[in-house]
């Protein structure tokens, strides 16, 4: 053949597969063979193709058209009921796309740090837990670890998998426990999507919506975010610096409908104290108006007693953590009694999935449950010598989880000096004094990172520490204080 007759048929046969490829319909990473789709509201439904390819998505007895256009197309399937019969989602252009054993049920995106990230295979009775994982209305999806300077529009994700023996050591354990308790009640699929990074601080997931909402961080963050384009973002992922993992990991997710979020992450941000609340504030309001579905549950976990050598920054991140729950359908998973002190990783991430879980049964699913949250302070009365504390989420009761003397409340005068303190039930309420205050006028209950209490509702739940004071340069209790001795 003549070598010139060869190029150009050379180049006419490149062009023919690259305008091919083109004008293929196509769509993100998301949407997937074994995928679950959310029930009960209009499903999005999104992706590319040559400019006016007609495209069709048909599924459930559903077909929706719409025209490309500037490369794009979107359509939205109306609201599907549950159901565990998998079934084949096709999209049709120019060339069409079958997926197959798509079942529809509850959607719930798993985001945060190494916590979140945290497997079946590295938790608590793995080897049981495994041999226990053939759940196949439990499916997942995990987001590879990816930073962007700029929003991408897709993300090259592994794929939905179902749970069995085989994969479940690679699941998410929070959200894979958590999974396997609301399945059970409410016998529908449920599917995971776990986009988290261990050692991530939360300013990266945040979107801009999400600083612009809240006063305190609109003008701090205001000349990062322009600037931010212009960094590295494989060096900043962990730093703070606002939308690399957001543009990432995050947004190629928008607007896949979900049920809600759960999130465990905090210790990269120990130490901030009620900072950390503003950047929660812009991260569940971010989140919220980028998916455009209302105030969608946001379930979050309390971080565990860690040894990080600084006694008070713990205690401040958990009253952040604490004053988050003020933002409407929020709820939080407190685990003071399950940490380890010498592990950031508590392998029990079944108790914490179990307390998440019985928040979503309660006020998501509106399924009976004993009790969902842990007792909070509600208020404190003074009274001669001693303190009446009583408690929100208390209406079964307190008591202590081993019946010893309620541990670490401490109680200060005016001269500002904590003291380990004795502390009774009394009713629904909590009666503190010490030996020598006798004119209290603040109380502390957990106030120190290695603090393990014993207190609780009736139903087991662990109280979350609080300070009734707003003290900053309050002394320091003693590093374990033990209840003051019952007087004969």
């Amino acid at each position: 053949m003549n070598p010139l007759t060869y190029f150009r048929l050379s180049i006419l046969a490149v062009a023919f597969v690259v305008f091919g490829a083109q004008a293929d319909v196509r769509l993100p990473a998301i949407f997937g063979n074994n995928m679950v789709l959310q029930r009960d509201q209009k499903v999005p439904v999104w992706g590319w193709a040559e400019d006016g390819e007609k495209v069709t998505v048909q599924f459930a007895g559903q077909k929706v058209e719409t025209t490309a256009k500037a490369g794009k197309w979107a359509v939205a399937l109306a609201p599907l009921k549950g159901s565990s019969t998998g079934a084949n989602f096709s999209v049709t252009g120019n060339n069409k796309i079958e997926l197959s054993n798509v079942v529809v049920g509850e959607v719930w995106l798993c985001g945060g740090q190494s916590n979140m990230e945290w497997n079946v295979g590295q938790s608590k009775n793995a080897q049981k837990e495994i041999a226990d994982g053939n759940h196949p209305l439990i499916r997942h999806i995990k987001v590879p670890h990816v930073t962007a300077t700029k929003p991408q529009d897709d993300v090259k994700a592994g794929g939905w998998v179902a749970s069995t023996t085989a994969t479940v050591p690679g699941f998410t354990a929070v959200g894979y426990f958590f999974a396997r308790e609301i399945q059970k009640e409410l016998g529908v699929p449920i599917g995971l999507i776990g986009s988290n990074w261990g050692g991530t601080r939360i300013e990266p997931w945040t979107p801009p919506v999400g600083f612009q909402s809240v006063p305190a961080l609109k003008e701090n963050y205001a000349d990062k975010l322009a600037q931010f384009p212009q960094t590295n973002a494989q060096g900043v992922a962990g730093s703070g610096s606002p939308l690399a993992m957001y543009n990432a990991m995050i947004h190629p997710l928008v607007p896949y409908a979900i049920r809600g979020a759960l999130w465990y992450q905090g210790e990269s941000n120990n130490g901030e104290g009620m900072l950390y609340y503003e950047k929660k504030k812009a991260l569940i309001n971010g989140w919220r108006k980028v998916w455009n579905q209302g105030d969608f549950p946001f379930l979050f976990v309390q971080l565990a007693p860690y040894r990080y050598n600084s006694p008070e920054k713990l205690p401040g991140i958990w009253e952040a953590q604490s004053a988050t729950l003020s933002i409407p359908n929020t709820g939080m998973s407190v685990i003071t009694d399950v940490s380890t002190v010498g592990n950031i990783h508590p392998p029990d991430k079944q108790t914490v999935a179990h307390r998440l879980a019985l928040w979503a049964l309660a006020k998501t699913y509106n399924k009976p449950v004993d009790s969902y949250a842990s007792p909070m302070f509600d208020t404190l009365k003074i009274d001669g010598s001693k303190a009446r504390l009583t408690f929100k989420h208390a209406e079964g009761g307190l008591k202590s989880l081993n019946g010893q003397p309620l541990t670490w409340f401490t109680v200060a005068g005016e001269d500002k000096k904590f003291v380990a303190a004795k502390a009774d039930i009394s009713g629904g309420a909590v009666i503190v004094s010490a030996e020598g205050v006798t004119h209290p006028v603040a109380v502390r209950f957990g106030w120190h990172e290695l603090a393990e209490p014993n207190f609780a509702n009736a139903a087991g739940l662990p109280a979350s520490p609080f300070r009734t004071d707003k003290w900053t340069d309050a002394i320091m209790p003693a590093l374990a204080p033990a209840p003051a001795p019952t007087k004969k």
